[in-house]
């Protein structure tokens, strides 16, 4: 995927200020930067919750920038959001299902079994209803569920917000599952321990514009330096 001049206003007042990074096949790039600087509303940008006012998102040949967002769930972007907008009366399994109705497909016995797979707990609380869960088990739902679509990208905001610290290794687990499965996510977290170990690449968004970035491995030593330049 590539950002390009990515401009978002909340009336008037701009949140993103001309935006541009790429995403590459395979890899989890994660956005770092202090509250406010534009993280979670490039991801809305991204899907479409909020609409930009000027600048380019595209997926392969296809412009994002402007369309719904059950337009854009259709091309193969999937976000889960820090409210996980999970269905709180219906099962976990049911849930589940919602997530495979992209492009108008029929749940995958495979996909759903392997859902399971990677998460044991949900197989256990299928028929329970989602509100019964702890936020951990919710935040795997919500996760499994963006998974159910097979997305071609898989935005994750805050993965990690509001749970133990036993609910956070096994979000950094699955995050280990996923990149070695190739998947392409891009990431806002605010545990920088989960965000450096998560990730290939970072970028730093400072009042909406791109301010850092490079390659985690190569500079795991300067995570300190990385912070301040996030802070300072």
């Amino acid at each position: 995927m590539t950002i390009r001049d990515l401009h978002v206003a909340y009336g008037k007042k701009p949140i993103l200020r001309g935006a541009s990074y790429d995403i590459h096949k395979g890899e989890c790039l994660t956005l770092l930067g202090a509250n406010g600087s534009g993280k979670s509303t490039s991801l809305n940008a991204i899907c479409g919750f909020v609409r930009p006012g000027a600048g380019s998102v595209r997926l392969g040949d296809t412009e994002l920038a402007g369309l719904a967002p059950h337009q854009i769930f259709a091309h193969g972007v999937a976000q889960v959001s820090q409210a996980r907008d999970l269905f709180p009366d219906l099962s976990v399994e049911d849930n589940l299902r919602l997530g495979a109705m992209r492009r108008g497909s029929k749940t995958s016995t495979t996909t759903l079994a392997g859902i399971y797979d990677r998460f044991p707990r949900l197989a256990e609380r299928r028929k329970q209803p989602t509100r019964t869960l702890s936020g951990g088990e919710q935040q795997m739902v919500a996760i499994g569920r963006a998974l159910m679509s097979q997305p071609r990208l898989l935005l994750l905001d805050e993965p990690s917000g509001g749970l133990s610290p036993e609910f956070c290794e096994e979000i950094a687990q699955l995050m280990d599952g996923l990149k070695a499965e190739g998947v392409t996510m891009l990431m806002v977290e605010q545990n920088l321990k989960l965000a450096f170990r998560a990730a290939d690449r970072f970028i730093v968004l400072r009042d909406g514009a791109v301010v850092d970035g490079g390659d985690v491995k190569a500079m795991e030593h300067d995570h300190d330096a990385i912070i301040k330049n996030i802070y300072l």
